[in-house]
């Protein structure tokens, strides 16, 4: 199978894009990536090396596994010949993966209408499709453009307010607003868009993030043909859960391999 995983220039978030590539890659399917030139992307430094991130280091940045996952793929030959945004479409990918992140440089991967088109017709053609923290709101901005055909009636997660206002207050006085991508949470615009706000489930509380032995700590949401998770620290479990996705729809639908 196919799977596009589409990036910003810079600032996405290594775990949640990193881990779910290992694991798509060892089952053996064909990922590729996407930037918005056909340049190579970069992940937030930040979240790789920890600076500026004070006594809270420990917590908020990527853990030793997301590091390791990170350096495998940023090495990957699909990961260093990138396609661009334009030659990204529905029709040439069996399956998308929208990771988050929250600094800067991802608010041209949120706001293209491009990317949000691209994953509105993969839902509604009942291609796997899977986002975690602020990749959600590639969806949910998906659904303003196409009312009704993206989150609308689906069961949903995402970076929940709590989760971001917590890593905001810990960091605020020496980062400033570096937590806080838009002025409204992405709990309270993905809500916005849903039929009902109990739509959208914030699961248990955090307290550790998963790991290879220990999914059970990560949280998810399916509905259908659609995967969300909250943040790195349930991306073992999203990075399992979206290999089965693509592992069932390859049994039952032919896809196209080309490389």
């Amino acid at each position: 199978m196919r799977v596009l995983i589409p990036l910003p220039s810079t600032d996405f978030d290594p775990t949640e894009s990193a881990v779910p590539w290992c694991a798509l890659v060892d089952a053996g399917h064909d990922v590729r990536f996407a930037t918005p030139d056909g340049r190579v992307a970069a992940a937030d430094t930040r979240m790789l090396n920890g600076q500026g991130l004070g006594p809270w280091k420990p917590l908020l940045r990527a853990d030793a596994n997301g590091r390791a996952a990170y350096v495998r793929m940023a090495a990957s030959e699909a990961f260093r010949n990138p396609m661009s945004w334009r030659d990204a479409g529905s029709d040439n990918a069996d399956a998308l993966l929208l990771p988050g992140g929250h600094a800067p440089g991802m608010r041209p991967y949120l706001e293209s209408e491009h990317l949000q088109d691209v994953a509105a017709a993969m839902l509604r053609a009942n291609k796997p499709v899977a986002a975690v923290c602020h990749g959600v709101l590639v969806l949910s901005r998906a659904e303003q453009r196409h009312p009704g055909l993206v989150l609308r009636d689906r069961r949903v997660t995402a970076l929940t307010r709590a989760q971001e206002l917590s890593a905001l207050a810990l960091t605020v006085w020496w980062l400033g607003g570096y937590y806080r991508t838009y002025r409204i949470s992405v709990q309270t615009e993905v809500t916005r868009v849903l039929a009902n706000r109990t739509q959208f489930e914030e699961g248990p509380f955090a307290l550790r993030r998963d790991a290879p032995g220990h999914l059970d700590r990560g949280f998810t949401v399916r509905d259908r043909n659609l995967l969300t998770a909250r943040w790195p620290g349930d991306v073992f479990r999203f990075a399992a859960e979206f290999v089965e996705m693509c592992g069932l729809t390859s049994l039952h639908s032919p896809t196209d391999l080309r490389r």
